[in-house]
């Protein structure tokens, strides 16, 4: 899978507000599959494993088998590859350009 390929996994991983809610759950500790469900009483527990499978394809979560509980981990490291590429160098860009602008500006 190019690296093009798995930016647009991420992206459209994030796309939806209960993916992006799954990813504020996991982001301090690890939970269950079963946690992940009660945290969302409007979906059924197979719409959150879809949801799940989702971000385990993006590469968001990992999830490791402990006996009959699935516990899903983040992996922010996707994310903080696209903050990389797209992200940093903009924010870089913008401040570069509010820095000249006071600079120009001071007497």
């Amino acid at each position: 899978m190019s690296i093009s390929d798995s930016f647009d996994r991420v992206f459209k991983a994030l796309a939806a507000p209960a993916r992006r809610q799954i990813l504020d759950d996991l982001r301090d500790q690890p939970l269950t599959t079963g946690a992940l469900c009660a945290h969302f009483p409007e979906l059924d527990r197979c719409t959150v494993m879809q949801h799940i499978k989702v971000l385990e394809d993006a590469g968001l979560i990992v999830a490791v088998k402990r006996g009959r509980e699935r516990w899903n981990h983040l992996n922010a490291v996707p994310i903080q590859q696209i903050h990389e590429r797209w992200i940093g160098p903009h924010a870089e860009r913008a401040a570069a350009m509010l820095t000249r602008l006071k600079e120009d500006l001071e007497p």
